[in-house]
């Protein structure tokens, strides 16, 4: 069973940044497509960013592209580097898995998730 697990979240002044980790507990990290999704208060669910199995190929939301970056490694980790922070990012941000797909845009696409990181941006 796959778990993964965040880090990384705080709070940081509008223009400020943070680096968010996700650890997975598996050795066949590679054969998942990864995302991070957020989710603020009274909001639905939505993907930030997105990476392929292999790290080959990314997604950003439109909301976040040029801002954050999504990357990987081949043993475990996962990470979100956020730059230039606004106070509409704060969310609680989660790391997700998907088992069936080379990369994965869709919520319904991932079975494994993590609990998630709060981020909170201040103006």
């Amino acid at each position: 069973q796959l778990q993964l697990a965040e880090s990384g979240g705080a709070s940081v002044q509008t223009g400020g940044s943070l680096r968010l980790s996700c650890a997975a507990s598996i050795r066949t990290f590679m054969d998942y497509a990864m995302g991070w999704f957020r989710q603020a208060p009274g909001k639905e669910r939505e993907l930030v960013a997105a990476i392929s199995r292999r790290g080959g190929n990314t997604f950003y939301a439109d909301s976040v592209k040029g801002r954050f970056t999504i990357s990987r490694d081949a043993r475990n980790t996962m990470w979100l580097q956020m730059n230039s922070l606004k106070p509409e990012d704060t969310a609680v941000y989660s790391c997700a898995a998907a088992r069936d797909y080379g990369s994965a845009y869709r919520l319904s696409d991932y079975d494994y998730w993590g609990r998630g990181t709060q981020v909170t941006v201040s103006s």
